[in-house]
């Protein structure tokens, strides 16, 4: 069965409102994105959720999938007054034919390469080097394939730093990759906490998928001990509101890595964990960075 892609063009202020309209009206699914991307006008949207002054772009592009045998005239009418547009909009049409989603989906999702001994495959895949240690994930609906830097990152340290025998606590785990490679890499005791119960549903799932013993809780209140490696990629702004907690949990001459931190942000973090850990820059990669640094020893 075929249907029907609908591009239009609008600006930033009515393309939530136009996409919520085409919902509503029945659109199978909707996205926006910026109508500029891939040229010099493009305009990236870094930013944590309310730091962004405009969020959206000041030529916004929503696509729609419909039936294809929608009156896409008088949907759109219907959609543009309902979004406060006024005038149906001008719009452009693609067919899109019936095909295998399945394989197409997975055919965008291969095997990636961290380093000469670290892998990340899709289960539909075979691991390109089986002599190599291969973490094998598939995406879900909890943040954490490897494709993202602020993940790549962490996998990176964490390459470099897990020692055998080391414990390891996961603040943020998303769908469990940075536990699981910390067990592949030689952890005997590792934690993953996250407050989103879905994602620590998928961490335990993945974990049993790569045969490691790793223990994922879904609240990080009431948690105890230290540990001698802590790694968090999550987000500035709840990083620096947790560095107590995250610093405590960093046992003496252990060591920290944070992450999901953005370039214009180093200086605010490194000074919000100043008063229990040094940080200094471990890695940086499209505008994102990890930072790490080790906990004194007790004098």
């Amino acid at each position: 069965m075929p249907w029907l892609s609908v591009l239009i063009d609008t600006d930033y202020r009515h393309a939530e409102p136009l996409a919520d309209a085409l919902i509503d009206a029945g659109a199978l699914c909707v996205g926006i994105e910026d109508a500029d991307a891939g040229t010099p006008d493009e305009s990236p949207q870094f930013g944590e959720p309310g730091s962004l002054a405009r969020p959206g772009w000041m030529r916004s592009r929503v696509t729609a999938l419909l039936d294809a045998k929608a009156d896409v005239d008088a949907l759109l009418g219907n959609c543009a007054a309902a979004a406060g547009l006024g005038a149906r909009p001008d719009y452009a049409l693609e067919k899109v034919e019936e095909q295998n989603w399945v394989a197409l989906t997975q055919a965008q999702f291969a095997p990636i390469r961290i380093s000469d001994r670290l892998w990340i495959v899709p289960s539909w895949h075979t691991a390109p080097d089986p002599a190599a240690i291969v973490l094998v994930l598939d995406p879900g609906m909890a943040f954490g394939t490897g494709s993202h830097p602020t993940t790549r990152l962490c996998l990176e340290w964490l390459e470099r730093t897990v020692r055998p025998g080391a414990s390891v606590l996961d603040y943020g785990c998303g769908s469990g990759i940075l536990a699981i490679a910390a067990a592949r890499l030689g952890a005997v005791e590792v934690l993953g906490v996250d407050i989103d119960p879905q994602a620590v549903a998928a961490a335990r799932g993945n974990a049993a998928r790569n045969g490691v013993q790793v223990r994922f809780e879904d609240s990080a209140i009431g948690l105890r001990g230290q540990f001698d490696l802590v790694v968090a990629n999550i987000l500035s702004n709840p990083l620096k509101a947790l560095a107590p907690a995250i610093s405590a949990h960093v046992r003496p001459g252990g060591a920290l890595a944070l992450s999901g931190i953005l370039s214009a942000q180093t200086g605010d973090l490194i000074a919000a964990y100043a008063p229990w850990i040094p940080l200094t820059m471990a890695g940086t990669l499209d505008g994102w960075v990890c930072l790490s640094g080790e906990k004194a020893l007790r004098s």
